[in-house]
C-alpha cells in the first residue's frame, strides 16, 4: 500500500529532524546519561516535529543498544514499538478523551509495569484540550508517577495550559523550521523518490509550508501527483496561489476610490458562491504583502507568491502610500470581525467597501494620516497657498444666504451647440437670491447615462441657481464625498452644459441653521484641498 511521504520520511532518530539541534541534542544527551525526565512538554506551530520526537525519545529511552542517545532501531524492542507488536508505548488523542474519567482510566494504568519495555511512556497529543477536571486529575500523577512510567505532553497552544501543568513538566519550545532547511530536505526526499523537482518550486514549497515539515512534504506529495517535473507553476496551481485576479483587481479600484467597479466585483464573486469571510481574508493578506513591500528590503523571503506575482505587487506598492495601506488593513481586519456575526455578510462586505473607496468618512488615525499626507503633498506641490489672516469686519446687516462650497474647475470637453434656449434658461437670476433650476429632471436623465452610481446617491434630489453658482440640495450623507470627485463633478458640469448651454460652478444647497461666516485661514485651507 502507497504510504504519503510525510509518513514514509518520518524521521527515526534524532539526527534526521530538521531544524530542531537545540531540542534534539538536548534529548539524546539526556538518554545517554540516564537522566530522562519523569515528565516533557513539547510545544510549537503544527508540522515542527513535537510528536516525531516523542516517539524517537520514547524507542531511545527503551532501547536495548542505544548509539549516541539515539535508538538502534534494529533491536528487538525498537523494531516491535515500530511495527505495534509492543503495546508499552501508549499515544492518546487529548482532543477526544478529554474527560476526568479517562484520566481516572490513565491513572490506574500506570500502576502496572511494562511487559517488553524498561518504561511505559504515555503520549498525550494536543494536551490542551483537557478539560480543567482532567487536568487536576492529572496533577498527582504528573508530578511523582512510578518509576517505570514516562510523560511526554504535545500542545500548540501552551498558553491554554494550567501553571500547575507547567512547572511540574520539563520544557522544550519547537521553532518554525526555516525555508532553507525545509528546501534542503525536501531536495532530498525527491531525489531518493525519484521526483523531478526544481530549486526555487521547492523553495516555494517551503515558503507556502510557513516552517511546517509536514505541510511541505504534503505539498511535494501533491505535486508529485500532478507532473513527474515539479516546477513553481506545477506547485501554484497545486497550492491555490493561481486564479487570484480579482484580488489585484480589487486593490487597483480601491487604490482609484472607484466603489462602483469594487461593488459590481463582490456581486460577481457572491454569484460565483465566494465566501465574504473567505474573500476578506485574502484581501488582508493581499494587503499585508503590498505592506511588507513597502518596508523591506528583500520582501520575496516574507511573501508567498510566484515571480510574476510579486512583480504585480510591487506595481501596486509604488501606486499607494504606507498609511492607506494600513487604513485598509484595519478596516478589513474590523469587517472580519463583524463577518463573523453578521446576519447578511455580503452587505457587510459591501459596506468595508465603500469605507476603504471612499476613506474621508472614516475618523480611524490611518485614514487621517492619509489625509494629513494628501495635504502635505498638495501644499509641496504649490496646489494650494494659505493666505494671511484678515481682521474681522463687521458684516453689514443683510438676509444671510446658504453657504456656497464651489468645485474646482474640471477640464472641459468640446460641446455641441447649445440647444435653443428655454424658458427655465431664459430666466435672470440676481447674486443675492436663489431660484429653483427647473432643468434638473433633464440633467438627472443625461447622469443616468454618463454616471449611474451618481444617479443613484442624488436619488431625490433638486437645485437652485444663485448668480453663477448651482447649488445641489440633497440629503444623502454620502453626496458630498462623491461630488468632491472629479469624475462626477465634470459629469454634473457637462449635463448641465448640454441642457442649460451655461457653464456654472457647483455647490451644495445647505440650510440656514448650520450657515456660519468664517474668515479663519485653516478652513479656507481645508475647502481648498477638498475641491482638489
Amino acid at each position: 500500500m502507497y504510504r504519503v511521504l510525510y509518513r514514509k520520511w518520518r524521521p527515526q532518530t534524532f539526527a534526521d529532524v530538521v531544524g530542531q539541534e537545540h531540542i534534539t541534542s538536548t534529548l539524546a544527551h539526556e538518554v545517554e546519561s540516564g537522566k530522562v525526565s519523569h515528565a516533557y512538554l513539547f510545544t510549537g506551530s503544527r508540522g515542527t516535529g513535537k510528536t516525531t520526537c516523542a516517539k524517537i525519545l520514547a524507542k531511545a529511552a527503551n532501547c536495548l543498544n542505544p548509539v549516541d542517545g539515539n535508538p538502534c532501531n534494529e533491536c528487538a524492542v525498537c523494531k516491535g514499538l515500530d511495527d505495534g507488536s509492543i503495546l508499552d508505548v501508549v499515544e492518546i488523542d487529548a482532543a477526544s478523551n478529554n474527560s476526568v474519567e479517562n484520566i481516572r482510566d490513565l491513572r490506574d494504568e500506570v500502576n502496572y509495569t511494562p511487559v517488553h519495555t524498561k518504561y511505559r511512556v504515555y503520549i498525550i497529543d494536543e494536551v490542551h484540550m483537557l478539560s480543567i477536571g482532567a487536568f487536576n486529575a492529572l496533577l498527582k500523577t504528573l508530578e511523582e508517577p512510578p518509576a517505570h512510567v514516562k510523560f511526554i505532553l504535545a500542545t500548540t497552544e501552551v498558553h491554554k495550559l494550567p501553571a500547575t501543568i507547567l512547572s511540574r513538566c520539563q520544557r522544550f519550545d519547537f521553532h518554525r523550521i526555516t525555508p532553507e532547511n525545509i528546501t534542503s530536505r525536501l531536495m532530498y526526499v525527491a531525489a531518493e523518490e525519484n521526483i523531478k523537482v526544481d530549486e526555487d518550486a521547492a523553495l516555494l514549497i517551503a515558503r507556502i509550508a510557513d516552517g511546517a515539515m509536514r505541510d511541505a512534504l504534503s505539498i511535494l506529495d501533491r505535486c508529485s501527483g500532478i507532473s513527474d517535473h515539479v516546477t513553481s507553476d506545477v506547485v501554484s496551481n497545486a497550492a491555490g496561489l493561481a486564479g487570484k485576479d480579482y484580488l489585484f483587481e480589487f486593490a487597483d479600484n480601491i487604490s482609484q476610490n472607484n466603489p462602483s467597479e469594487v461593488l459590481s466585483l463582490i456581486s460577481k464573486l457572491h454569484g460565483d458562491s465566494c465566501d465574504m469571510e473567505r474573500l476578506c481574508s485574502e484581501l488582508i493578506n493581499h494587503f499585508r504583502n503590498i505592506m511588507i513591500i513597502k518596508t523591506v528590503r528583500n520582501p520575496q523571503q516574507l511573501i508567498v507568491c510566484t515571480d510574476i506575482d510579486l512583480e504585480l505587487y510591487k506595481k501596486q506598492a509604488e501606486k499607494t502610500t504606507l498609511f492607506k495601506i494600513l487604513y485598509y488593513i484595519t478596516t478589513l481586519e474590523e469587517c472580519a470581525t463583524l463577518l463573523k456575526n453578521s446576519t447578511n455578510k455580503r452587505t457587510q462586505m459591501e459596506m468595508c467597501a465603500v469605507k476603504l473607496c471612499i476613506p474621508d468618512i472614516s475618523g480611524d488615525i490611518s485614514a487621517i494620516m492619509a489625509r494629513v499626507e494628501r495635504l502635505e503633498s498638495a501644499l509641496k506641490d504649490g496646489k494650494v497657498t494659505v493666505s494671511a489672516p484678515v481682521e474681522k469686519q463687521e458684516a453689514p446687516a443683510v438676509r444671510e444666504k446658504p453657504e456656497v462650497k464651489a468645485e474646482s474647475e474640471p477640464e472641459e470637453r468640446p460641446a455641441p451647440p447649445p440647444p435653443p434656449p428655454t424658458p427655465a434658461q431664459q430666466t435672470v437670476v440676481s447674486a443675492d437670491e436663489d431660484v429653483l433650476f427647473t432643468g434638473w429632471g433633464e440633467v438627472l436623465e443625461k447622469l443616468n447615462v454618463t454616471d449611474k452610481p451618481l444617479l443613484g446617491i442624488l436619488g431625490v434630489s433638486s437645485a437652485y441657481i444663485r448668480g453663477e453658482f448651482l447649488l445641489i440640495k440633497c440629503d444623502n450623507p454620502i453626496f458630498s464625498q462623491f461630488i468632491r470627485q472629479d469624475n462626477h463633478a465634470k459629469a454634473i458640469k457637462i449635463a448641465v452644459y448640454e441642457v442649460t448651454g451655461k457653464k456654472y460652478r457647483l455647490g451644495i444647497y445647505k440650510s440656514e441653521e448650520g450657515n456660519t461666516k468664517t474668515n479663519d485661514p485653516l478652513a479656507d485651507l481645508v475647502n481648498k484641498i477638498n475641491n482638489l
